[in-house]
């Protein structure tokens, strides 16, 4: 059931007119690369032309694999000619460079010891995309080992912890987020009771500024759920979530969106102050996974168990301060970890959580359902990308489709069976970059072909 113009319970914030751009990258980078977590507008969203607008039986070519990459859910991120991403070897997590061209290691770096999760889930390996920033990447491990290395080397330039040094929480699935970098600052989510979130000065991570979200101002904790004796609300010691901030200009104000595992918040970035907060989109297992888009004036966030998606606008009001005015909420959008992506106004992603669920295409900006694939099992849940006209769909099966956007109805255009699937589920998000499709299950990484000929 959707609901449409409740009050919410929100406050500051703001959001008129506004544009969401990240800080500039390295020159050398190519128009279509895929330079960090989401693509270069970390909406999972490309601008590549020139792709194929149907498979051939089977799925498009294999161009090449790569194996023994280490375990983990870490999309890799693409540029300059290199592929990075994090993997789990030895009981350490690394980073690693891959040649764009054939795959070929062009160096791999520990960052020190994998964290011991206790849950079972992802427990393989890390699950940051590396962010690129010129000739920086920055990366996250499991256990909040926040790293900036030299791309061309692999050298470590500096290295702090979000536990050690910000009185972090590691989240019950360990530190999953990817790092923003924005103008001069790296920007991540320790989610402890000193620092909700921070900003580093990402030359040399000296400390720019922390911000505390207020624990007054959270959604009450949930009662303890039938069967899950002991563990309570299964977020409640960290506020960090898992999601991965984005920047957005509201009404003059530079900000950081975030979703934490209390709330959706935006911060100002030159301060950390907490502009605005919507409650509706945290679940109350404080569970959040999906990043929030901001798409024409609006912020929409959205969370599984029992949770839902909401839009909000967010404005100045007359004193300065901002305010965040829910448009409407719906069950119907329960976004586990697969992302959203939005275009020609409809917003699409997997509606459902653990129970399972399916593709669904809803209205923006009313949140109607226009078509839902529930009870299709060949459309089940799974992970997003857009990419020249075309969706990219990677099901927790292994099984990618190609779809064609269309607000009436479903329209497949290509089905890919990913070879020597492992056991875990796929959660990796699918990879779209000059003119490649870039699959990974945990050491496995494989390079399809997509460029129309």
């Amino acid at each position: 059931m959707t609901r449409f113009h409740r009050p919410a319970t929100i406050a500051r914030a703001g959001l008129a007119a506004a544009a969401l751009f990240l800080a500039p990258v390295s020159s050398h980078l190519l128009a279509d690369d895929w330079p960090h977590w989401n693509g270069a507008n970390r909406d999972g969203t490309s601008g590549e032309k020139g792709l194929l607008q149907k498979w051939p039986e089977g799925g498009p070519a294999l161009k090449w694999r790569v194996e023994k990459l280490g375990g983990g859910d870490s999309a890799p991120s693409i540029a300059g000619g290199k592929i990075f991403g994090m993997g789990s070897r030895d009981q350490k997590d690394l980073v690693w460079a891959l040649s764009e061209k054939d795959g070929k290691e062009i160096w791999s770096t520990p960052l020190g010891e994998t964290h011991s999760q206790r849950m079972p889930q992802s427990k393989e390996g890390p699950g940051c995309t590396p962010t690129v920033d010129g000739d920086r990447i920055y990366v996250l491990g499991m256990g909040g080992n926040l790293a900036c290395l030299n791309s061309e080397s692999g050298k470590v330039l500096w290295q702090k912890n979000l536990v050690k040094d910000f009185g972090g929480a590691i989240p019950m699935w360990s530190y999953r987020e990817s790092p923003l970098v924005d103008g001069d600052k790296v920007i991540c989510t320790p989610g402890g009771n000193k620092t909700t979130l921070v900003a580093l000065n990402k030359l040399t991570g000296e400390t720019v500024w922390e911000s505390k979200l207020e624990e007054g101002d959270a959604a009450p904790p949930a009662p303890m759920p039938p069967g899950r004796g002991g563990f309570g609300r299964f977020g409640a010691s960290s506020a960090a979530g898992y999601s991965s901030a984005i920047p957005a200009e509201i009404d003059g104000e530079r900000q950081y969106i975030q979703l934490t595992a209390k709330a959706l918040i935006g911060v100002s970035a030159k301060d950390g102050k907490v502009l605005w907060r919507y409650n509706a989109p945290a679940n109350r297992m404080g569970i959040s996974c999906t990043s929030p888009l901001f798409k024409d004036g609006m912020v929409f966030a959205a969370s599984a168990y029992g949770a839902g998606g909401g839009l909000a606008k967010v404005t100045k009001e007359a004193g300065g301060k901002f305010k965040a005015e829910e448009v409407y909420f719906t069950n119907k959008m329960q976004n586990h970890h697969g992302g959203m992506v939005v275009t020609d106004g409809c917003l699409y992603g997997a509606n459902g959580g653990n129970e399972g669920g399916a593709l669904i295409c809803l209205d923006f900006k009313t949140g109607k359902v226009l078509w839902d694939k529930r009870g299709d099992r060949k459309v089940a849940k799974g992970s997003i990308a857009l990419a020249d006209g075309r969706i990219y769909y990677r099901q927790e099966s292994g099984t990618v489709v190609l779809v064609e956007p269309n607000k009436e109805k479903y329209i497949e255009q290509g089905r890919l069976e990913q070879p020597d699937r492992t056991n875990s589920p796929a959660w990796a998000h699918p990879v779209i970059a000059n003119g490649r499709l870039y699959i990974r299950d945990q050491g496995l990484l494989l390079c399809y072909d997509i460029q129309a000929k």
